[in-house]
């Protein structure tokens, strides 16, 4: 081990030496050991925190998708009557990719609800319920009733759990249905309506689509809005991450009036959202190991200061000041490294065991910091992302880097004469 190395060692706490130390010595570890532990806390807290806002994405868009498609074929310049008609040649086409795996026909359409005094908007979803289940788990979110009661002509809808909460209605009751579309008479304009019986309701979970959105049969809501709404073909791949790829694909081999569009192209402004705020927690939250990349550089600052006469001994007895420079590297960079490392390894404990932690502390303080009622979710998500730990780990090592860069250059600088003089 070369004399830098060991020296330096010494300096961060991680080497000791032969003679019983001073308290000089002792103060520099200790200086050296809060650096190394302010460090650690930053790098734990920001996997932590990264993790935990990955397992909230990851779940709100599993929701999401257990109700919407991962990808969508528009059929322009048709009425929905037409484009179910023929929408098993367009599945057909689509399925001809390896990634497909399911298809179904879909009426969409927007429609306001009333029951009585109230009344809300909805998006309205004609489908298929033999087919259903190719695409979207609705069907096992059903809390009451069934989606297989949605049989043609007999005009029943299923709405999400907010839309009945808010409308006061349950299974068996009846619902107007109003289309955007309607007629002009003498007396005014009147917009297109049909009674409809709520044969159930879902709950996804997801607090935007319980409250907005209803399904009824894909060939009820043809005629329902027949000059107002939507068709074609709901698609779920084997791998939703190449969604985005399937979809251009899928561009490429239909015809021009069919248009393919993605769950991240549907939901774009949601996870641009999710994005930012990401990256904004980063930037927050790595203030903190910036915060100790700066204790590190003062904590080196003092070290320097404190070993004035080590340093004017070394450079005495023939070190040069590029060697004099390198301990006090190996010392901030050690601190750095060993400060990472553990920060890394608290961060990746807690996080893959924040299921088991989160429950724990609820039980010792005797509060809920999730309830069910409110966030829909009973447990605190994690999903720690290899990516993001490289990425953290590497943004502290490089600040303390750099912080053990200035204290390098003031030690190397030092003259041993003038320090030995007034010592």
């Amino acid at each position: 081990m070369s004399y830098e190395l060991w020296i330096g060692a010494r300096y961060a706490g991680l080497a000791r030496s032969r003679r019983r130390t001073g308290g000089g010595d002792r103060f520099v570890s200790f200086i050296a050991a809060s650096s190394m532990a302010g460090i650690a806390l930053g790098v734990a807290a920001l996997i932590i925190v990264l993790s935990v806002m990955n397992g909230f994405q990851t779940q709100v868009r599993d929701r999401m998708l257990s109700v919407l498609p991962h990808v969508e074929l528009y059929v322009q310049g048709m009425a929905p009557e037409q484009v179910l008609a023929e929408w098993e040649q367009i599945a057909a086409i689509a399925k001809e990719n390896s990634q497909v795996s399911g298809a179904a026909p879909f009426v969409a359409a927007q429609g306001m609800i009333v029951r009585g005094d109230a009344l809300t908007g909805v998006q309205v979803r004609g489908v298929d319920p033999g087919r259903e289940d190719a695409v979207s788990d609705v069907s096992g979110q059903m809390i009451a009733g069934q989606l297989d009661a949605l049989k043609p002509g007999s005009y029943d809808i299923v709405l999400g759990n907010q839309v009945a909460g808010m409308l006061g209605v349950t299974t068996g009751d009846t619902v107007m249905v109003l289309a955007p579309q309607g007629s002009i008479s003498p007396a005014g304009f009147a917009p297109r309506m049909r009674q409809f019986t709520v044969s159930g309701i879902f709950s996804s979970g997801y607090y935007e689509f319980d409250a907005s959105l209803a399904f009824i049969n894909f060939e009820d809501a043809a005629k329902v809005f027949r000059d107002s709404g939507s068709s074609g073909v709901r698609l779920r791949i084997q791998d939703m991450q190449q969604a985005p790829r399937v979809a251009h694909e899928l561009r490429q081999d239909l015809p021009s009036v069919v248009q393919a569009r993605d769950w991240t192209e549907n939901n774009r402004t949601w996870f641009a959202a999710v994005q930012t705020e990401k990256r904004m927690m980063f930037l927050i939250l790595a203030l903190i190991v910036a915060v100790a990349a700066f204790n590190l550089l003062s904590s080196l600052v003092m070290a320097v200061k404190d070993k004035r006469s080590d340093i004017a001994i070394l450079r005495t007895l023939g070190a040069t000041p590029r060697e004099v420079a390198r301990i006090f590297l190996v010392q901030g960079s050690l601190i750095g490294v060993v400060g990472t490392l553990v920060g890394v390894g608290l961060g990746m404990l807690v996080a893959y065991n924040i299921d088991v932690i989160v429950p724990f502390i609820e039980r010792l303080m005797g509060v809920q910091f999730l309830p069910q009622q409110i966030y829909f979710i009973s447990e605190l998500p994690s999903n720690p992302q290899m990516d993001d730990i490289i990425i953290i780990a590497a943004t502290s090592l490089i600040l303390s880097l750099l912080a053990t860069l200035y204290p390098s250059w003031r030690a190397s600088s030092l003259q041993p004469a003038q320090v030995l003089r007034h010592d």
